[in-house]
């Protein structure tokens, strides 16, 4: 698949990597593509992905999420919160665990106070 000696699989150093989310919990497939892609692209070292590109890449991810409104939008909001409570009962690493429960605000989807509980 790779030629960088990554034959086995293996994921190479400096890649973000968001953990595979088991189809029961329900969660849009499409938002978990839009999640993994952002994750990558954001979080990956210069050495994996160009930063300029991948900014760029993200940019125009948050433009489209900020089109979402309505129903879809709140679908969206409960697969966030969705996913934040697995991660939390998962035992993933808080620094992950705040990315999931600030990713629509980040994106510009929404804001701070919109998104906050009281965590």
């Amino acid at each position: 698949m790779s030629d960088n000696g990554e034959e086995n699989g293996d994921v190479p150093e400096g890649a973000a990597v968001f953990p595979e989310i088991p189809e029961e919990l329900g969660v849009d497939p499409l938002l978990l593509a839009v999640l993994h892609t952002t994750i990558f692209l954001a979080g990956s070292d210069a050495a994996i992905v160009q930063p300029d590109a991948a900014d760029e890449a993200v940019q125009q991810i948050a433009v489209y999420l900020q089109r979402l409104e309505g129903e879809r939008l709140r679908r969206v909001r409960e697969d966030m919160e969705c996913l934040s409570t697995f991660a939390r009962q998962e035992k993933w690493p808080k620094g992950l665990v705040h990315s999931l429960r600030s990713f629509l605000a980040d994106l510009g989807v929404e804001t701070d106070t919109e998104t906050s509980d009281g965590d």
